[in-house]
């Protein structure tokens, strides 16, 4: 046996290894891509929807009406008169104008009703009136996060998201040049390609560029779930609320202020209880000896640097706080630095919490610019960014069907899975890495152990099942 032939057989046998861990890969991409497209064309198509119906009538429809800036505004409490005249019921929210052409808004609740009422505020004159969250926005922000199935439909979605993890992370790797090729071959796609190969191409380069955003928007909308998001990192990330001294605590937190499944507060704040009104506690705020009004608590508000759009939340009950709010999520700013929420005792007009960025734990502070980057509202070239990425994912989604399709035979009675003989040396190298990915995520890990359970007992020991799925 010459030297040649020694040393061609390992380099053969590597290939081979290498060729079998390629498709293995590919399989998982492909099963984990027949669940993750339909939930990502869902997701970037509602996302648009929300994207640009925020950027052409505002989250709350404040961009709807355009006033005429005039020297002096209006007193708010004269507004919120205003308000009441439209909408009669009780008044619990002021959204202050973010530019001198909007209106104010004002939340008004009536019975089981929540309305929107737009007040002029130069001349408190009532605009006109709308159902809130009863919208394309909110509809299509229903749909994004849990189908209009409520628990059942976040926890599908999260799934779909731990997974999406995955599709990633194979991606890369099928995405990685071989056979010589250097990473213009990839980085670049083959226009002069036909057929099949040119969704290939394209499919690769775009997903190349996408990936890592992505894995951001997988991971801030994750977050959010009920699961991961809740239970996994949203309970010890949570900011503390005994970094508030000597200051009485709610028995509600603060996503008491969210409103019909739209968040409203900032992700590090959900679960940390709210002050309460009733004592002696806090820092000067309004004027001592003076009385705690809507026009004093707005007064404070620019006082405290809260300029151009912000939120005021009333008072809920006898322990309920004036809450000022400023969050980028909310459309309030283009800037997650500048995102803050004061409460006030009703009461003493004393600041009981003043919260920013900078007190957010270093979870927070993610969350606080990955949602701000999410929703596009860091500024132009944010919602251009977006618009641009949510158009790649709905493509990726496509071409990948439309590969599977130019590669199924016609007529085919399975799905043409990408096939790998029995497993070789390196299997446990690629089982190990995806269940570790996976596992990360409890409901995409759980689901996955039964898959491969089911696999094992089931799918290979019943015909034609297994030949169904081949």
């Amino acid at each position: 046996m010459s030297l040649a032939t020694d040393v061609a057989m390992p380099s053969a046998q590597s290939a081979g290894l290498s060729r079998r861990f390629y498709i293995t890969a590919w399989r998982w991409h492909f099963y984990a891509g027949l669940y993750v497209a339909p939930f990502l064309i869902m997701l970037a198509i509602t996302g648009l929807i929300m994207l640009w119906t925020a950027a052409f009538y505002g989250r709350d429809g404040e961009k709807t009406y355009v006033v005429e800036p005039q020297a002096t505004v209006a007193a708010v409490s004269a507004q919120a008169e205003a308000a009441y005249g439209e909408i009669a019921g009780q008044i619990v929210q002021y959204i202050a104008p973010r530019t001198p052409d909007q209106a104010a808004l004002f939340r008004v609740n009536q019975g089981d009703g929540s309305f929107m009422v737009a007040v002029d505020p130069y001349t408190a004159e009532a605009l006109g009136h709308w159902d809130r969250r009863n919208g394309l926005y909110d509809l299509a922000n229903k749909i994004h996060g849990t189908l209009l199935i409520g628990d059942l439909g976040d926890r599908l979605i999260e799934i779909a998201a731990g997974f999406g993890i995955v599709l990633v992370v194979t991606g890369l790797y099928l995405w990685w040049p071989r056979d010589n090729k250097g990473f213009g071959s990839v980085l670049v796609p083959q226009l002069s390609a036909k057929g099949r190969q040119l969704w290939k191409s394209l499919h690769l380069s775009i997903g190349f560029y996408v990936s890592l955003i992505l894995v951001v928007f997988l991971l801030s909308g994750l977050t959010w779930a009920g699961v991961w998001g809740e239970k996994y990192t949203q309970a010890w990330s949570t900011f503390p609320a005994e970094k508030w001294d000597n200051v009485p605590l709610s028995d509600a937190t603060h996503a008491s202020m969210n409103h019909n499944g739209v968040k409203d507060v900032p992700w590090a704040l959900e679960q940390t209880p709210m002050p309460a009104s009733g004592s002696e506690a806090g820092i000067v705020g309004t004027p001592e000896g003076q009385p705690v009004t809507l026009d004093a608590i707005v007064t404070l508000a620019r006082a405290l640097g809260f300029d151009q759009r912000f939120q005021l939340a009333f008072p809920g009950d006898e322990t309920g706080v004036w809450s000022i709010a400023r969050d980028t999520m909310s459309n309030d700013s283009a800037n997650p630095l500048d995102d803050r929420i004061v409460h006030i005792d009703q009461y003493t007009g004393r600041i009981l919490a003043d919260v920013g960025f900078a007190d957010y734990g270093v979870a927070g502070k993610a969350m606080a610019a990955g949602v701000a980057f999410h929703e596009g509202d860091m500024g132009l070239w944010n919602l251009a960014l977006v618009t641009v990425f949510c158009l790649s994912i709905v493509f990726l989604s496509v071409s990948g069907f439309v590969m599977w399709l130019k590669r199924r035979p016609k007529g085919a009675a399975r799905l043409v899975a990408p096939t790998v003989g029995e497993p070789g040396p390196l299997w446990k190298t690629g089982a190990i890495v995806m269940v570790a990915v996976s596992l990360l995520f409890p409901l995409s890990g759980a689901v996955l152990i039964a898959v491969l359970l089911l696999d094992l007992l089931v799918f290979r020991h019943v015909a034609p099942l297994k030949k169904a799925l081949s």
